[in-house]
């Protein structure tokens, strides 16, 4: 099955490649206060709708694939090896983070360097088990499927998209009051009132829920480490984030010594888009120190 995605890229066509990941219900419009300013620093950057969110496709329930950070994976891949065509460093925030975290975990030699801003997976708290039998994992795959078929999405979705229910679920990610921010509940409501969001957010429900084990952060991670030449790993996390709290990434630190983290204040769960200057000022002079100046040559060539 072949899925159409949209993609936006600004900056000097010679420059080193940065991509920036999307978390959940937003898209490539949610970098507004970064893609110039990272520009301007000295990268081509390229942001992403992942498949199921912003103006890419948004498949529903599917026998031959699952919507979860696995396919986001091989997306953001291919689009690294058709698209930006050389090694790039990737960011990403929230559900973005998760699948920049998959990538350079299973695609290693694409990714230069790897920024979840914030990681977020509830298995670094309670990992899934080893094994599992077969018939439990059936039983799962059945109630998990049949509970996320009767939820009334198609109401429930659209309800929240145009209402003020949307503004108060988004404060969540914030610190400050988005009350007056009416670019940023568009960005995140337009993509929500599409006919096809509903069936979507039932499909990336049930493939989250249902993914294997080897697709969860505490595997990856574990993999990363194992690895000779793994990028480096950085995890941005704003101090306020209510959504997922600093204490998870400070887990992560603990248990991977080699994932730098970085904390931003008077940030919630967005910190890119609520303090970008404190967010660009961390992360390039984290790249600086790891991968060196924006402008030293890539891998490969420039399409």
């Amino acid at each position: 099955m072949n899925l159409s995605c949209h993609w936006r890229v600004l900056g000097d066509i010679s420059a080193a490649p940065i991509v920036l990941i999307h978390g959940f219900g937003a898209s490539s419009s949610h970098w507004r206060h970064n893609a110039g300013a990272l520009a301007a620093a000295g990268y081509r950057v390229f942001s992403l709708d992942l498949i199921g969110f912003g103006r890419s496709d948004q498949p529903g329930l599917n026998r031959h694939f699952s919507l979860d950070n696995q396919l986001w994976s091989r997306q953001l891949a291919a689009f690294l090896e058709e698209i930006v065509q050389q090694q790039a460093v990737l960011v990403g925030n929230s559900l973005g983070g998760l699948t920049v975290l998959t990538t350079a975990a299973l695609r290693p030699e694409l990714v230069k360097a790897a920024v979840a801003a914030p990681l977020p997976d509830p298995t670094l708290l309670r990992p899934l088990p080893e094994q599992q039998s077969r018939w439990l994992k059936r039983l799962r795959r059945v109630i998990v499927t049949g509970i996320c078929r009767l939820l009334p999405l198609e109401l429930v979705v659209p309800l929240i998209a145009r209402t003020p229910l949307l503004r108060v679920g988004l404060q969540g990610a914030y610190q400050r009051s988005i009350r007056c921010d009416r670019e940023l509940q568009a960005l995140i409501g337009q993509p929500a009132r599409r006919i096809t969001a509903a069936r979507s957010l039932r499909a990336m429900s049930v493939g989250m829920a249902l993914r294997p084990r080897d697709a969860t952060a505490p595997l990856l991670l574990h993999r990363l480490k194992s690895m000779r030449n793994a990028p480096p790993v950085l995890l941005l996390w704003g101090r306020q984030d209510r959504f997922v709290p600093l204490m998870i990434g400070e887990l992560v630190r603990s248990q991977h010594p080699w994932v730098e983290l970085k904390v931003i204040e008077n940030a919630g769960h967005c910190p890119h888009d609520e303090t970008p200057e404190l967010f660009h000022r961390e992360l390039l002079h984290w790249l600086d120190r790891n991968l060196g100046s924006a402008s030293a040559p890539g891998i490969g060539h420039q399409a």
